[in-house]
């Protein structure tokens, strides 16, 4: 019985002899395996109280492929197992003085593992088939490597799968019109590299690599990012996107829900506009957008906070002077009911609602008073100098500016009027 983790040793003596222990683990395949009479000592290895044959547990690692064994029976102080759905576990051995801390493993083989450990330690009979003290080939690392990078068709793997601990994967220059969908059984990946290809749409079953945090599709062939990776688990996990080098038109409004994002790239694409809820990415830092043909800037664009703004080549236009006044009196009972589901945070979604009054709820505008509005607004430009907003700013010109016009929404002429001074 085996398991492929990463495996760090750590001796509770070090905290008193005032060392510490490095903190990182190394990657280790863990075998259960039956010790005879005739076996070479174990580390922490006592008398044999019970059975001539004691289940023993074998860590082999790439530099020492012939294993440290430890004895388990009544040999272990106790299990930590809080976090096994994460693949990670610790058993405190008595003799010697270690703590065995196990992770990135599979959470069920983890799972099993203790299990048989378990059983091992009260000197029970394991049914699952157990090891030999046979040294590891060099092989079986291979096969769980967490890092692979694949830059030409050639090297490219058609008749066998990817190692499924992989959690950086690159296939750069490799020709793909489609996401392999071998490669989204790598439940481990965090990093996914497919710049430099020809993939022209994206399957919405990437959101259900719930670790990925960092995606890099520059240089594709991309039209649009789908609104359902912009629901899925990408909200939680996705810190750096590059989308560069695509032909994207313009992102859902959904796409700032990716709250955790911290890196956007959007170089080279046909946006001809923001997601107007952009204010929303608050934790985004760094965003590159340049040559593009964007017109202006959403007004939430001003509650962003990045270190770095790239929006060179840019076709702003000039503000325009006079508004555009599209108010409503009275007031459409839509466009009352959405302002009474919006200002109190009624949730709604398309199994409560028609599917077209969530779009028209995801799209409505906000005021400079805080106030929703669908239909009935004002809408004004004026110009912004993004030092408000970013600490380093690429000029946005050939001119050496670093303006750009931003527009502005207004529920009523009072509000209008009230920031009028803002519009001049």
């Amino acid at each position: 019985m085996k398991l492929h983790c990463d495996v760090e040793v750590v001796s509770r003596h070090l905290p008193a002899l005032g060392m510490r222990n490095r903190g990182k683990g190394v990657r280790a395949v863990l075998s259960l395996c039956q010790q005879s009479p005739r076996s070479q000592p174990r580390a922490g290895a006592r008398s044999d109280r019970g059975g001539p044959h004691p289940t023993c547990l074998l860590i082999c690692t790439l530099k020492d492929k012939r294993g440290t064994r430890y004895e388990l029976k009544e040999n272990i102080e106790q299990f930590f197992t809080k976090f096994m759905d994460e693949g990670k576990a610790t058993v405190r051995l008595k003799e010697p003085a270690v703590d065995i801390c196990l992770s990135k493993a599979n959470s069920n083989s983890l799972k099993s593992f203790i299990s048989a450990v378990r059983l091992a330690h009260r000197g029970c009979d394991i049914e699952a088939p157990l090891s030999t003290f046979t040294p590891v080939k060099t092989s079986e690392f291979e096969k769980f490597k967490t890092k692979m990078v694949i830059t030409s068709k050639r090297d490219y793997p058609l008749s066998k799968n990817f190692p499924y601990s992989l959690e950086h994967l690159q296939t750069s220059y490799c020709g793909l019109v489609r996401i392999d969908m071998r490669m989204l059984c790598l439940r481990n990946l965090r990093k996914l590299d497919l710049s430099h290809n020809h993939i022209k749409k994206l399957p919405a079953t990437i959101g259900d690599l719930i670790h990925l945090q960092e995606l890099n599709l520059n240089d594709n062939h991309l039209e649009s990012f789908s609104i359902a990776l912009c629901q899925s688990t990408l909200q939680t996990s996705l810190r750096s996107l590059d989308l560069s080098k695509n032909k994207i038109k313009a992102l859902p409004v959904q796409f700032c829900q990716l709250r955790e994002l911290t890196n956007l790239k959007l170089d080279d694409n046909e946006l001809i506009r923001f997601p107007f809820k952009m204010g929303q990415l608050t934790n985004l830092r760094f965003l590159s957008a340049a040559r593009n043909k964007l017109p202006f800037l959403p007004s939430e664009f001003k509650n962003l906070s990045l270190e770095y703004l790239d929006l060179f080549g840019n076709t702003f236009e000039q503000p325009k002077v006079l508004p555009v006044i599209m108010l409503q009196t009275p007031l459409t009972l839509l466009e009352s009911s959405a302002q009474a589901v919006l200002c109190n945070r009624i949730p709604y979604g398309s199994h409560i609602i028609p599917f077209h009054l969530c779009q028209d709820l995801d799209t409505a505008k906000t005021c400079v008073c805080g106030r929703f509005c669908l239909n009935s607004f004002i809408q004004g430009t004026t110009t912004m100098n993004l030092h408000s907003v970013a600490h380093t700013v690429v000029l946005v010109d050939n001119m050496g500016g670093t303006e750009a016009p931003v527009t502005s929404y207004f529920c009523s002429l009072a509000c209008y009027v009230n920031s009028c001074d803002m519009l001049k």
